[in-house]
């Protein structure tokens, strides 16, 4: 059975690419800027910081959180890409914030390790020291070169507003 939504998604994609107007744009991140956010819908990267395509790398993931793979990708950002500031942005209200993976197995029916597969959803029991922890790991990754700025930052769902929660310092 064919869904609609996918339809639905592919005809505005054709009507998008009849339009297409960012061909030619660098590969680089023309403000040698990377922002790790979550997927929360209610952030809009680009929009919220003033960038525009080709401005920026934008990794999200559910959290916020700096995994094995963000850290492979902020390091190709920084080798290949331009990259020299980074900032991981954590928001207000996000579904991980106050709990711990226990809750969310608990959330999803598979408490314990029972059915789970080893699964780590990096829940934030305290959000600032998780921010602090993501903050910590990148600027402590061997591999990014040296002179790399890394901040935490929070994101306010209700008001739009980033505060400096990590302030600025040199990888």
């Amino acid at each position: 059975m064919l869904s609609a939504m996918f339809d639905e998604l592919l005809r505005a994609n054709r009507r998008y690419a009849s339009t297409f107007a960012l061909r030619g744009i660098p590969a680089s991140a023309a403000k040698q800027f990377a922002l790790v956010t979550c997927m929360d819908s209610r952030i809009e990267p680009l929009d919220m910081l003033g960038l525009r395509p080709g401005d920026a790398k934008i990794l999200r993931n559910a959290g916020a959180r700096v995994t094995e793979d963000v850290l492979r990708s902020l390091i190709l950002a920084t080798r290949f890409l331009g990259v020299r500031e980074i900032a991981v942005m954590q928001h207000t209200n996000c579904a991980l914030a106050d709990r711990d993976d226990e809750d969310v197995r608990s959330s999803l029916g598979v408490g314990g390790a029972v059915g789970s597969d080893g699964w780590e959803f990096l829940a934030m029991r305290d959000p600032d020291r998780a921010l602090r922890a993501d903050i910590e790991a990148v600027r402590t990754c061997g591999l990014l070169p040296a002179g790399v700025r890394v901040e935490g930052w929070r994101y306010d769902v209700e008001s739009g507003s980033i505060h400096r929660v990590v302030p600025s310092a040199e990888g």
